[in-house]
């Protein structure tokens, strides 16, 4: 067999940031021998042809993502719009007998996961789901310890998230700021660290009790405006954002803005912000570990805390991507016995994006060679369970009440 016929045929379907570099240009460098892009979808025609180019590719380009499903007959389809729109394209790419790589979260809705999951069943096609941190290293070693039952039965964890001004600003900044387009970052960002929860403890989410608010950004802000690039309180305001010193993000954004109405530099405190940045839950799973959760999106560090507390001992790591002090291009982890002496396990960082994940998950799911002894492979029912999760922890802010997880994965 000739390698062109080896190739995969893959579509992106959504190219901005993320579509056009992660999955489009990067994917490219990684796996080019293995992949052949035979298609771009996008809303919006100026962004199309940036993206084009970015990438460096002929791929013809569509605005109707069907249309380009029919015509370029990919082999997969990688989804990467606005996290509403996920679960039309994922079901119209099974049922058109296509595999699917999707960004995460997979869907922002309960009812959506379950259209997903049905679907899959129904056409006998795969869906895959870009949860690129079990592939980073730190990850990987921890899920090991935990396979090797170091400190014993796991019986709680703490697990702190911190994005910091200038990561958890940029969701306020855009699209995710709108619980209707994100889910809120109970569900867009959370539902990797829910992810990363159930994989690591084999099992899944029996209940949610969770608190959030909106402390900072929207209405709390001192000021406002629509946008930064017209805001007369620029050289006041912390948050300002001059995208113009990005010549990528200019490009991709400010011109097609002209045609979709988006602007990429929107106002953090905009009146109608509806999503929150303090976050906390606390989760019972089926096996019985009692987890400890918070996600707050206005930190001087950006990165995370993690523990196992075992029966034997404790398992931790500080994970930090960004902080004001330097850091060593390497995780330490901590195992603390509780009779017996101290280990600490030095990680060092993979090259590429999240400390090698990304490169690491392009391998896994286009080399058909690749082994998985870990399971780090994440499908349909990882990301309906991560979603649904993190639906359960904004139903219960909302309520003040604790949520069931599995009825609302089963549709009662």
């Amino acid at each position: 067999m000739s390698t062109e016929a080896q190739r995969r045929r893959v579509a992106l379907v959504g190219t901005g940031h993320r579509g056009s570099g992660t999955w489009g240009r990067q994917l490219l460098r990684d796996c080019g021998e293995r992949v052949e892009l035979v298609g771009l979808a996008d809303s919006n025609r100026r962004r199309l042809a940036v993206a084009q180019r970015y990438i460096g590719t002929n791929a013809p380009a569509y605005t109707d993502v069907r249309e380009m499903l029919l015509a370029t007959k990919p082999d997969t389809a990688i989804i990467t719009s606005r996290d509403d729109t996920h679960a039309g394209y994922i079901v119209a790419a099974l049922e058109a007998g296509i595999d699917v790589v999707t960004e995460k979260p997979m869907a922002i809705t309960a009812q959506a996961c379950r259209r997903i999951l049905d679907a899959e069943r129904r056409t006998g096609r795969r869906v895959d789901v870009a949860f690129n941190y079990r592939l980073a290293p730190t990850s990987r070693k921890l899920k090991e310890l935990l396979v090797s039952a170091v400190i014993g039965e796991v019986t709680s964890v703490d697990f702190h998230w911190y994005l910091d001004i200038e990561h958890g600003a940029d969701y306020f900044r855009r699209w995710h700021a709108y619980k209707a387009r994100s889910g809120g970052l109970f569900v867009h960002k959370a539902t990797h660290h829910f992810d990363l929860l159930n994989w690591f403890l084999a099992s899944e989410p029996r209940e949610v009790f969770a608190r959030g608010a909106l402390v900072h950004y929207g209405k709390a802000g001192p000021f406002r405006g629509t946008r930064c690039r017209t805001c007369e309180h620029a050289g006041a305001c912390d948050y300002y954002f001059d995208l113009a010193a990005d010549p990528r993000l200019e490009a991709l954004y400010e011109g097609p803005s002209e045609e979709d109405g988006y602007y990429r530099d929107g106002c953090v405190f905009r009146e109608d912000i509806d999503i929150y940045d303090t976050m906390t839950a606390a989760i019972v799973y089926e096996n019985g570990v009692q987890v400890s959760y918070s996600l707050n999106a206005f930190m001087p560090i950006e990165g995370y805390q993690l523990a196992f507390n075992g029966q034997r001992g404790r398992i931790e790591v500080r994970q930090f991507e960004r902080q004001a002090w330097p850091m060593p291009a390497h995780d330490e982890i901590v195992v603390a016995r509780n009779f017996g002496p101290a280990e600490r396990i030095q990680v060092p960082h993979g090259t590429g994006g999240h400390f090698g994940g990304d490169p690491a998950l392009h391998a896994l799911l286009f080399d058909p060679d690749a082994p998985d002894p870990l399971g780090q492979r994440a499908s349909a029912r990882a990301g309906a369970v991560s979603v649904v999760c993190g639906v359960a922890a904004r139903m219960s802010a909302e309520s003040g009440r604790p949520v069931a997880v599995a009825p609302l994965l089963e549709g009662d």
